[in-house]
């Protein structure tokens, strides 16, 4: 699956994403995003294990945390550093929409892994992806993305059984052309 940059997602929960464009530094890759995010919104405790992501505030209140530690606001112009394997997650602590810029480095699957977790939240109506795709997601790229919050037993017992229900049932033939996992 291939995305055209600029590619602009929303998750119907109050997180817009933009996937600007990709810059080649001397070290790799480096995607450049924009985000808007409605009071209260931001997405849950996740980790990248293959990524490196940084998140300045153009506008608004931001505060986030590191998993085992405070929280920790940001205001315009301050930015939060979030290095491959910290569990993070952030969200808009104001009364107006939250305006971000920042980075993913290096892209490798995020842009379709976050907007096929995007299209599985509009289609659920809610945080919890639809079963079936979330299912997909956090197995098939569970050695790039993470979240410690869910339960183990959920993570090793229900999402594999889920996926491989969904693939008996045919579920996933819109995923047909996805990258491969890292």
């Amino acid at each position: 699956m291939e995305f055209t940059l600029p590619h602009t997602i929303e998750n119907d929960l109050g997180e817009k994403l933009t996937f600007k464009e990709i810059v080649n530094e001397p070290d790799g890759e480096k995607l450049i995003v924009e985000a808007v995010c409605k009071p209260g919104s931001g997405p849950t405790m996740h980790v990248h294990y293959l990524q490196d992501e940084a998140i300045t505030v153009v506008s608004g209140k931001l505060k986030y945390q590191i998993l085992g530690q405070e929280p920790v606001n940001l205001s315009p112009g301050q930015t939060a550093v979030f290095l491959r394997n910290q569990a993070h997650r952030f969200w808009n602590d104001g009364d107006e929409d939250l305006h971000l810029e920042g980075w993913v480095k290096p892209p490798n699957t995020i842009v379709f892994f976050l907007s096929s977790l995007y299209a599985a939240q509009k289609k659920s109506g809610s945080h919890r992806p639809e079963p079936f795709d979330g299912a997909y997601l956090i197995t098939r790229y569970k050695n790039e993305y993470d979240l410690p919050e869910l339960p183990v037993f959920v993570k090793k017992f229900i999402m594999p059984a889920t996926y491989q229900v969904g693939k008996l049932l045919g579920k996933y033939k819109k995923f047909e052309g996805a990258p491969k996992p890292l």
